[in-house]
């Protein structure tokens, strides 16, 4: 079963919009699971401008299926997710400013760092988690840090769907392969929405999970969350 985890950063972006504490996230994150999320993503970022460092700490005591806290691993991220422990740290490497992740770690480059990470996260009882792009070489270089899962950056592949979906999806089954050899578990996530969903569902077999947060947060302002996410489970069958 490939399990849907609901990135809920989109709704902190709302409510920090105006102040105040509307629309709830924990509430929100109680609700996505209440309609069937198997899980619970964040990505708090250092300056807070969608969850908070208040909100992971928070979500924690409403998480009843499984929690992924993504992020670069700082200082004080790891002192954060050390104090929370979720069930998972997605680590990404993204620079304190950037608007949203665009690209995977080069894990040769930063094999002594990301090698050094896992370990703590791992000697604190945390599935670990790197994200990567779809190149076997990344791949390799995430085994040797004896990550737990990679997380396949999937841009490029919703970028070309509607062009070329047998192009498009070639670079991903064969990055899941390689990970399968390699006994590694593959997540995904980035643009992934309910045209493309199922079709990368289908082709990568051994997918334990898909983060989705910006594409299913506005399709629920068209459908209800409820509907919405229903919708998103439906693509994983």
């Amino acid at each position: 079963m490939t399990r849907l985890s609901v990135n809920i950063n989109k709704i902190a972006t709302l409510r920090n919009s105006r102040g105040g504490n509307v629309p709830d996230v924990a509430e929100a994150a109680i609700n996505c699971q209440k309609f069937g999320a198997q899980g619970i993503t964040v990505h708090p970022r250092p300056d807070e401008r969608h969850v908070t460092r208040k909100d992971v700490y928070k979500i924690k005591t409403v998480v009843t299926t499984e929690y992924n806290i993504e992020g670069y691993p700082g200082k004080e991220f790891l002192k954060m997710v050390q104090e929370v422990r979720p069930d998972q740290v997605t680590l990404v490497p993204d620079t304190h400013h950037q608007l949203t992740s665009d690209h995977g770690w080069n894990t040769w480059e930063n094999l002594d760092f990301l090698k050094d990470i896992i370990a703590l996260l791992q000697d604190n009882g945390i599935r670990t988690s790197i994200f990567v792009d779809p190149n076997p070489e990344a791949i390799e270089g995430a085994a040797e840090t004896k990550t737990d899962r990679i997380e396949l950056y999937t841009e490029p592949y919703a970028r070309l769907y509607s062009i070329d979906r047998g192009s498009a999806i070639q670079p991903f089954i064969e990055a899941a392969k390689v990970a399968e050899m390699l006994d590694i578990g593959v997540n995904a996530g980035h643009d992934l929405n309910l045209d493309n969903l199922n079709y990368l569902y289908k082709n990568i077999p051994n997918l334990k999970e898909v983060s989705i947060g910006h594409a299913l947060i506005s399709d629920a302002l068209y459908l209800g969350l409820e509907t919405t996410i229903h919708k998103y489970l439906e693509c994983l069958k």
